[in-house]
């Protein structure tokens, strides 16, 4: 069960027992919320993204500038529909390259004619490694599930290397600051003055640090990336003995993705994450997605234990993409929510060479 799925059970307990004012009831919602910030040292901290083959760059900081324009793109995500305080997260990332050999390009580093459709085998023939570049980025990520609510904030580094004609490789930094908030007044203690989370609303800064790495071609991707690196500690007090209560923990990310060519103008391009975050279970997701020339696509993701979903998205023209997904929830969840919603807008600013459609990420 993850920290978000614990916040859920808290907030079902509340509503059902918040009729009742007992001293029973008070001490059942504070043992409870006592195991929830406990839970924040052993569970699944960071939101999570069905679409995230759509826009890597929000898990690994490699990704940085792999483009020869501006990425920019808004996400929002509505989890577990129907559940009362269900977690809702959104989301902003914006990258570039710097280099005027990437931006402004060589006869092999940029696309011909205008933009070539990297759906079609034709691709393969023109495909070139791209200049040796920087690339520099910044997210911010926006999570509140129930009384807590979460704000990463990042700037990203990358360098870009191509080490075959047809083969690029890059490695990514990414630090920040990390702001978690507790809405105290949305809890019932049976001892107001809990020391365990203060007097009042209580929020807590603390810095960050990611990593990653990614290898991609023209058929394929493959990258890791480590979120939360530095173990920075979690608690709702200023006092000395109960701060400590929790520490943030690595998420490692492991993604990979080939694409298969169907035609002229169809490609298959199957994909896999595993999601690491210790001591909990492995979390593996599969997708697949449909692409028909560099216009629409369809698609579908299984996630282990947690959802069945499907996707659809669409180019338009050479300045916007937008894709949208649908999660069913299998979980034990799924006879009080009504599954998830998803939402990506992503905007090509500075195409100069007006693609309309990702050339180097999918």
């Amino acid at each position: 069960m993850s920290f978000l799925q614990l916040i859920q059970v808290f907030i079902y307990l509340d509503v059902k027992l918040k009729a009742r004012n007992d001293i029973l009831v008070k001490g059942i919602t504070t043992f409870f919320f006592s195991i929830l910030i406990g839970q924040l040292s052993f569970a699944q901290q960071k939101p999570q993204f069905t679409q995230y083959v759509l826009n890597n760059f929000i898990l690994n900081p490699a990704i940085a500038g792999i483009e020869n324009y501006v990425d920019l793109k808004a996400g929002y995500r509505a989890q577990w529909q129907g559940l009362a305080g269900a977690p809702v997260t959104s989301y902003i990332s914006i990258h570039a390259p710097i280099g005027k050999k990437f931006l402004y390009g060589t006869s092999t580093s940029v696309p011909q004619g205008g933009g070539s459709n990297p759906n079609s085998r034709s691709y393969l023939q023109n495909y070139m490694a791209s200049e040796p570049h920087h690339g520099v980025g910044f997210t911010m990520v926006s999570d509140k599930a129930g009384p807590i609510s979460r704000t990463d904030m990042n700037l990203n580094y990358a360098y870009h290397i191509g080490i075959t004609e047809q083969l690029n490789f890059s490695v990514g930094l990414a630090a920040g600051i990390s702001k978690i908030f507790l809405d105290r007044s949305g809890l019932v203690f049976e001892n107001p003055s809990d020391l365990a989370i203060g007097n009042g609303n209580y929020d807590n800064f603390k810095p960050d640090m990611s990593a990653g790495i990614w290898l991609y071609g023209p058929r394929f991707f493959a990258g890791a990336s480590a979120q939360q690196l530095l173990r920075s500690p979690i608690g709702f007090s200023d006092d000395p003995v109960s701060y400590d209560q929790g520490r943030k923990v690595p998420h490692v990310f492991v993604t990979a993705g080939y694409k298969v060519y169907l035609g002229d103008d169809f490609a298959a391009i199957p994909s896999a994450m595993l999601k690491m975050v210790t001591p909990v279970p492995p979390s593996i997701d599969v997708n697949l997605k449909l692409a028909y020339k560099d216009r629409f696509w369809l698609g579908g993701s299984y996630r282990k234990d947690d959802a069945l979903a499907g996707m659809a998205g669409f180019n338009l023209g050479s300045f916007m993409n937008i894709g949208y997904s649908y999660d069913l929830t299998t979980s034990g969840l799924n006879t009080v929510s009504n599954g998830s919603h998803e939402i990506i807008l992503g905007i090509f600013l500075n195409n100069r060479y007006k693609v309309s459609c990702p050339q180097k990420s999918w």
